[in-house]
């Protein structure tokens, strides 16, 4: 009883990543990419390339069927090619978080060292942070790190920035994507330690970290995405359903999971599994977990402010 109890009082954040096909890191984005950048790939590239609008409209019909109020990460990039798509997702209630100037890494995946400087990156991200407020009309507060790969340092950044989120550390045991292994960190929202992704004591910058599975001392990831797709619903929810029993936590996928086209066969035969399974199956999947998940589901606006109401500080 106590533990079922503790999962409906605590938040799941639903999120959304809004980026396209072309945001890949086999296409662009890393050092394997092969368009240099995105706007390399908008010179060069002459094909069909809107796989996103499609979808991330139909994720809003069934977000309004199921009452459901999200946090969208979105590329900031995206603004410059999707009109109106922002300001849509906006129209229906969403919280707007960034993910990005570009879907690009910006610590190296191997190395785990930075690949642009940290004046650069604030540059960055405070370019990102006001491009989306200006069509958001509210202040962004949320950082998700492309393809997850975050720092300490970074996140000493986004605070100066002005940043009050980040959600991007995921604990598992099979890989980390951080240039550090975080120390003492679960499921539950944490105060980083300064330089730092393990836990703090200081007040600031809120990590909302992704859900685990932990079954016989083995951490398997949860939070959504590749893994909804080929591993289904049960797997997803039972992870889910253990993390909210430790706190608050967050589940995401994107609009390009549960579209039906058919990528470019160029680049989708560099990764000829990594899609096998996605469309409406996977649609299925995900409002099965959000119509039976027994918690409270909120933005990941809503865990900052009630980790600013647990600190005391005034949200006026």
């Amino acid at each position: 009883m106590r533990s079922t109890e503790s999962r409906v009082n605590n938040t799941l954040a639903v999120t959304v990543d809004i980026e396209d096909w072309y945001h890949l890191p086999s296409v662009t984005g890393s050092f394997f990419s092969e368009y240099g950048s995105v706007d390399d790939f908008f010179k060069r590239f002459k094909g069909e390339y809107d796989y996103l609008s499609s979808p991330t409209r139909r994720v809003l019909d069934f977000f309004d069927e199921l009452d459901i109020h999200a946090t969208f990460f979105v590329v900031a990039d995206v603004l410059d090619h999707y009109p109106g798509l922002i300001e849509r997702i906006r129209e229906h209630g969403h919280e707007i978080a960034c993910h990005g100037l570009h879907h690009m890494c910006i610590i190296d995946p191997k190395t785990r060292k930075p690949v642009i400087s940290q004046q650069k990156f604030e540059m960055w991200m405070g370019e990102s942070k006001r491009k989306l407020e200006k069509i958001s009309g509210e202040e962004v507060i949320g950082f998700r790190a492309p393809n997850a790969y975050i720092s300490g340092w970074m996140l000493d950044s986004l605070e100066k920035i002005g940043y009050g989120y980040d959600s991007s550390v995921c604990v598992n045991s099979f890989y980390n994507k951080g240039d550090v292994k975080p120390k003492m960190v679960t499921t539950k929202p944490y105060f980083p330690q300064r330089g730092s992704l393990g836990v703090g004591k200081e007040p600031r910058i809120l990590e909302i970290p992704w859900p685990y599975w932990n079954m016989g001392g083995v951490k398997f990831p949860v939070a959504g995405g590749p893994f909804l797709r080929f591993l289904g619903s049960r797997y997803i929810m039972a992870g889910l359903e253990q993390s909210l029993q430790r706190g608050d936590t967050v589940f995401y996928f994107h609009p390009i999971d549960i579209s039906p086209e058919i990528f470019p066969a160029r680049f989708s035969s560099k990764r000829p599994f990594y899609w096998s399974v996605k469309g409406r199956c996977v649609e299925r999947r995900i409002r099965h977990i959000l119509s039976h998940i027994k918690a409270r589901r909120g933005t990941c606006r809503d865990i900052w402010k009630e980790s600013l109401k647990n600190r005391g500080e005034d949200l006026k």
